[in-house]
């Protein structure tokens, strides 16, 4: 009989899941023990190269398995997959620098101390299915042609410990949406990791290729990830909402939602970090291209989602934001400690909460824009790599020597992509996510 194996993985700058497998029997083992890990594998790109690093050959850490964080999917026809989420350390034991779950681990703490609220977190997954015939966009023909890959999906999530929340044919050409269930920031995260190995798993046993690529055609529509919030006391109540608030939110919940757009032109190279993503961050394509707050606007940096409660009490609970310059190029990991950083930034700041925008911003002048405190987001990778290298406070929530390492990681990635022409640059980023 074939002895079961399971995988230690780590999500990485690149936004790829690495790491290494043992027997399913060792597991416990492994957790009390760790596994040894090569330092330089950070910098290993979404493309196999490895960019500069100053750790060279030398050096071990430890990958130590999180036994809360596990994840089991029978995929039909096909292994069933196991992996285990890690965190990293030096020998020593501490958090190693360059640890991604160690910097969420930071940011959840953080913001917790700084607002004494809880956020609950869902990330909101889009994805295109190569080898299907085309349909309409939000179609019943297109969501049925699909019905049995969706179905084996949602069972498959739901299997590895996740709540499925929706399943839709979004609008873009064999383009699909797979949302799940608000959770703790942690787990929210770990899910999305999950979520996106599990969806390209059950994709290649049904027959097709699931790509999260920001955008495959510039002429279309690209597939973002978009990162709900929404703020709760220790005693499980929501703190949201204040129906007399700006935008309808809580002092708190505006302060959070006020420090990150205050930093979102600085570390949006975080949380969209690929040589395509700002094809897809541009005015009129229903991402983000301002770090504006807008209500139920979906082009705002930071949209107020719409709820169906109409009683006070339900509405409250239902009540979110969600940041929309996300896309799966990102490790979920660093995507959401750069968010939380910032929401706790603006509440130890005491920030107002800005003035909800309407209408096209890409009609205002940059004088208009800065008189109404609106600032464009980098239209360029290299632009937003500049703005992350100036931004000693985005630096400064980062282990020293982190932010350093990101730079050179993204820059050797882009430096091997400039003769690509766009069309060549999007299919290459196409097959790695």
């Amino acid at each position: 009989m074939p002895e079961p194996l399971v995988m230690a993985c780590l999500s990485d700058i690149a936004g790829q899941v690495r790491g290494k497998g043992f027997a399913l029997a060792d597991l416990d083992r492994r957790c009390r023990g760790g596994i040894g890990w090569t330092p330089t594998n950070v910098q290993i790109t979404c493309f196999d190269g490895i960019a500069p690093s100053p750790f060279g050959s030398t050096g071990d850490v430890i990958l130590w398995p999180d036994p809360d964080a596990q994840f089991v999917a029978d995929i039909p026809g096909a292994p069933t997959l196991r992996m285990v989420l890690v965190d990293v350390r030096s020998r020593d034991g501490a958090r190693w620098s360059a640890c991604l779950r160690g910097h969420l681990h930071e940011a959840i703490n953080r913001f917790e101390t700084a607002s004494g609220l809880e956020p609950l977190v869902s990330f909101e997954h889009e994805f295109m299915l190569a080898g299907i015939d085309g349909s309409p966009g939000f179609s019943l023909a297109g969501f049925h042609g699909v019905q049995g890959f969706s179905e084996t999906l949602m069972a498959a999530l739901r299997q590895a410990g996740m709540e499925p929340d929706s399943f839709l044919r979004e609008y873009g050409p064999s383009q699909f949406e797979v949302t799940l269930a608000p959770k703790p920031a942690l787990r929210a995260a770990d899910e999305a990791v999950a979520l996106r190995e599990i969806t390209r798993a059950v994709a290649r046993s049904s027959g097709y290729t699931a790509s999260f690529a920001p955008i495959l055609d510039a002429d279309s529509v690209g597939n973002g990830v978009h990162v709900h919030f929404s703020f709760w006391d220790r005693d499980g109540q929501p703190q949201t909402h204040d129906p007399d608030g700006i935008a309808g939110l809580s002092v708190r919940a505006g302060a959070a939602a006020a420090g990150i757009l205050r930093h979102m032109p600085d570390y949006v190279a975080l949380t969209a970090p690929s040589a395509t993503s700002f094809i897809r961050l541009q005015p009129h394509r229903w991402s983000a291209a301002y770090a504006n707050l807008a209500i139920q606007d979906r082009e705002a940096g930071l949209r107020i989602c719409p709820v169906t409660a109409t009683e006070p009490e339900k509405l409250a609970r239902q009540y979110n934001f969600e940041y929309r310059a996300a896309d799966a190029a990102a490790s979920p990991w660093l995507t959401l400690s750069a968010l939380l950083h910032a929401a706790a930034d603006g509440i130890e700041r005491n920030l107002p909460c800005p003035a909800p925008t309407s209408g096209d911003l890409s009609n205002l002048s940059e004088a208009e824009l800065r008189d109404r405190g609106i600032s464009p987001l980098p239209r360029t990778p290299d632009a937003a790599l500049d703005r992350l290298d100036h931004a000693d406070q985005v630096r400064g929530w980062y282990p020293d020597g982190f932010v350093p390492l990101y730079l050179d990681h993204k820059r050797y990635e882009f430096a091997g992509l400039a003769s690509l022409a766009p069309a060549d640059l999007m299919q290459r980023y196409a097959t790695v996510y």
